[in-house]
Formats: structure tokens, sequence, C-alpha cells
């Protein structure tokens, strides 16, 4: 056999088995996206030293992850924290399953990027860069890892809807602002959503799943067992995702750890908390801001779930923290429903507050009378006097809310002394949180609302015929105070009174300018 015949079935050899490691290179191919084993995707607008490095190494993309992976921690201790960022944007591009790089980044621009800017607008700009990743990349690659749903729970429950964030008020406003075209005037125009009639709902429909990814049936269901809840706000966005979580976790049971669905069904508990306390928008019809305040509708839902969490928990010491937190939401209940006059319903609570917890005192480490041993009128006087001491916003709002209601109704009972008492109450509790709230420079953290806005919401709620307020003593209020008499209202009619309140079910906290975007 001479050389050049060699050659040739050598080349025959080599061009058989490439065919052949083709074919069965497919074959894998086919396997590996069926199992979802496919782990490498496209490196797109990376440095052109890093693409070639990545092209050359092929295998080795891995080595390069963990070498950037070290790299942005050095950075992210050295709070070099752009930096960082940039190094997790060319890791999530090289290894996309990584779900700690997507959760990490998502976290780094929410909470340290954003703080480095002076401006509310520039802060929210890095906090909506933060959820728009976990959610437009991180989902999307990994669609089953229920850490980047507990994580974009949390953004919506801490970042966006506690108070710790100077901006925090912006953020809400700025939400609030995207959501309001989907949801409506009132945050809950979920069957609009779910069955589009016009083209404009068939629009809204279409950017609501695309853009955001909210899937409308499933908000229906979330909103049904957790609700009812303003959407514009965050804390219904939260319940959402670690509702979504759950699902998912659910479906993939054996992938789950039991720590990693504590955390989402705390993610839920806390949430509705949260709305019980600021779950409702209150607007100023004339300057165009708006504040927040309690959703009194969740209380149910609040209760229920602690019940449920208590049910689920297993550890004793995690039990008893469930039934001290329930206790005292149970004061914030009774209290906030006696307020805001809904004394019924105030009552019913008190009653279940004193059966459940008979030996407890209204607040852990505060030397006073049990539940038991008081009336509801006594009960709520007590905690109005530790309250109005504090500088928590949405307590010191509702006293005073509910100073207010009381001023209205003894002015409708022609008690004028009483009525001015309420007032003067009123006046000097506002004031006084007002200076306890104010830094060194003259700012306030974290605002009230109005007096006049607060004036305006009550006397709102005090008319409306479907409230607890007879005909008979909203028509004495009208004539204390010079209103025209109530309007018969038409068959099929709810309400006489023009609302001033966006929804009957939501809130807001702080005074926000809801014109600036």
């Amino acid at each position: 056999m001479n050389a050049r015949f060699k050659k040739i079935i050598s080349l025959a050899l080599i061009i058989g088995l490439l065919f052949s490691a083709g074919r069965v290179q497919q074959s894998l191919n086919v396997d590996r996206d069926r199992l979802g084993l496919t782990h490498m995707a496209v490196l797109d607008n990376a440095p052109p030293m890093l693409a070639f490095t990545t092209i050359a190494l092929g295998g080795f993309r891995g080595l390069i992850s963990n070498f950037l992976w070290m790299r942005a921690n050095d950075l992210q201790q050295d709070d070099k924290f752009f930096e960082a960022a940039q190094l997790a944007t060319w890791i999530t591009d090289l290894e996309p399953h990584f779900t700690q790089v997507w959760v990490f980044q998502g976290w780094n621009m929410s909470y340290n990027i954003s703080v480095k800017f002076k401006d509310a607008p520039d802060r929210w700009r890095w906090v909506e860069n933060g959820i728009n990743l976990l959610r437009d990349g991180g989902l999307h690659y990994n669609p089953n890892d229920i850490l980047i749903y507990r994580e974009l729970s949390w953004q919506f429950q801490h970042k966006m809807g506690a108070n710790l964030d100077d901006a925090n008020e912006y953020y809400k406003m700025a939400w609030a602002n995207e959501m309001g075209p989907f949801f409506g005037p009132n945050g809950t125009n979920l069957t609009a959503l779910i069955d589009p009639q016009t083209p404009e709902e068939k629009t809204n429909t279409l950017r609501l799943v695309e853009k955001y990814k909210i899937d409308p049936k499933f908000a229906q269901q979330v909103d049904a067992e957790w609700g009812p809840f303003d959407w514009r706000l965050p804390e219904a966005h939260a319940i959402y995702w670690a509702s979504k979580g759950l699902a998912v976790a659910q479906k993939n049971p054996e992938k789950v750890k039991a720590d990693d669905l504590i955390t989402l069904r705390r993610s839920i508990y806390q949430s509705i908390y949260q709305a019980f306390k600021h779950g409702r928008i209150i607007v100023d019809p004339f300057d165009k801001t708006y504040s927040l305040g309690p959703n009194l509708e969740l209380i149910p839902k609040v209760n229920e779930a602690y019940e449920k969490m208590f049910v689920d928990e297993t550890q004793a010491g995690q039990r008893d923290g469930i039934l001290r937190a329930q206790r005292n939401f149970l004061r914030d209940a009774v209290y906030f429903l006696y307020s805001a006059g809904r004394n019924n319903d105030a009552g019913k609570w008190f009653k279940y507050l004193g059966e459940k917890f008979p030996d407890k005192p209204i607040v852990d480490g505060v030397p006073s009378s049990l539940p038991g041993n008081l009336t509801l009128e006594e009960y709520v006087f007590d905690v109005l006097q530790i309250d109005v001491g504090e500088t928590s916003q949405e307590r010191v709002t509702s006293a005073l809310m509910g100073f207010i209601a009381q001023s209205f109704l003894a002015e409708a009972q022609d008690e004028d002394t009483r009525a001015e008492n309420f007032r003067r109450l009123a006046k000097r509790a506002y004031d006084r949180y007002n200076l306890k709230t104010m830094d060194a420079k003259g700012n306030k953290r974290v605002e009230l609302p109005p007096m006049d806005v607060m004036r305006r919401t009550v006397l709102n709620d005090l008319l409306d015929p479907k409230g607890e307020l007879s005909f008979a003593g909203r028509a004495m209020l009208r004539a204390q105070l010079g209103m025209p008499a109530e309007k018969i209202a038409p068959t099929g009619s709810t309400n006489a009174v023009p609302p001033m309140v966006i929804s009957t079910n939501s809130v807001e906290s702080g005074r926000t300018n809801a014109a600036a975007k």
C-alpha cells in the first residue's frame, strides 16, 4: 500500500468519524435540552478580550465564572459596587443558571447602588433595575428556582413596602403610577385584565403579562385567598411572587429546601400585615398628593395567616414568636377599628383578643391591665396613651383619624365642648409627632398626612351610606356642618356621596406629590 493510498484512507476515516461524532452530538444536544441540562448561553456584549477568552477556553467557562465571582466579592468588600455589578453581569452571561449571581446582582442594585444617589428618581431607577433583572433575566433562565421568587418578594416587601429607605414614599408613588393603568383607580381591576373586551383592555393585559410577568388569573387567586388588595401597592406584588414561588415548589418538592418554603410563607404573612397597616390610598383631590392608611378589610385574612403560620411552624421558639406577633396584630386591629369608628367590629375582635390571650398585657414589657379586665373604651384609651407617644407613622395616623372621627360624632350630637377637646387632642398629638420625628436640619423623615386631608377622609367615611353611621346620624352631622341633605341613591347605586378616597380597601404612607414622576 503506497503512501498516497494511506492518506486517502486516513482522510476518509477522519471524515467518517467526524460525521458520526456530529450525529452523536446532535442526539446529545436534543437529550440535554429535553432534560434541561443545557447551561451555556451565548455571551453577548462582553469586552473583546473576555469574548475571545470564552471562545478559546470553551468548557472552561466555569473557571472564568469562578474567577469573576471571587473578584466581584473582593470589589463588594471594598464598596466598589458599580464594578461588582458589571462583573456580575458578565457572570450571568457566562453562567445564566448560577442563581446566586442573579440574587446578588439584584440585591446589589436595589440596596447598595441605589443609596449612592441623593435624588429619589435616581434611586428608584436602580431599585427598579434590580427588580427587572430578577424578574426578566433570573426567572427567564431559572423559572423553577424559588430563590429568585423569594428575592423578588423581598424587594417588594422590604425595599419598597417598608419605611427604612428615605425614598420609600417615592418608590411607592412611582410603582403606583406604573400599575394604575392596569389595575384602575381603585387598584382592583382584575376582571378586565382576565377577560378584556376593548382594544385598550387587551393591550393592558398583554403588556402586564409580557413586561411585568404578572398573570391576571393567578393574581385573582392570590387576591381571593389573601386580599382584597390594592394592586398598585408593593405588598400585593410581594405576596404574588411569594405565592408563585410556593406554587413552583409544589411542582418540584424534591428540589426545595424546607427553610426556603418557610421564608416564602413568612414573606406572605409579613406582607399582608404591612398591607393591613398601610394598604389604603388617601388622595387629596386639590393638590393631587396622597398618603397611606390602614386597610381594615384585611383583618380577618391577617388573623387567618397567623393561624396558618402557627400550624405550619414546627419549632417551639418560633411558635411563641408567632403568638406574640398575632397578639400585637390583634391589639392593632382593635385599636385601628375603634379609631375608624367601627365600634361593633372593634368589640368583636376585642372579645377575641381577650379569649385567646386572657393572661397577657397590652404590650410586652409595658405594665398595663389585661384585656379581660378592661372595657373596650378603657383598653383603646390605654393603647392610645402608649401609641401617641411613639413615632410610628401608621399608629399615629390611625390615632389622629380616630380623634377626628370622635370630634365629628360629638359635633353631630351637639356636644361642642367635647368635639373641641378631641380637635385639640388631635392637634397636640400631630404637633408632638412632627417634633419627635424632625432631624437636626428641621426635616421630617416620615411625614403624617396633612390634617385637612385626614379630616376630609374621615368625614367622607362617616357620610358613606355603607358605613356604620345611621341615616339619622349622617343627617345630624350634615346639619351641624351646614351641608346639604343626603340624596336618596337611585336603584342599584351604592353611594350617594362622591368618594374622596381612591379605594375603600387601600392606603399609602407619607405626603407625596403624585404628579411628580
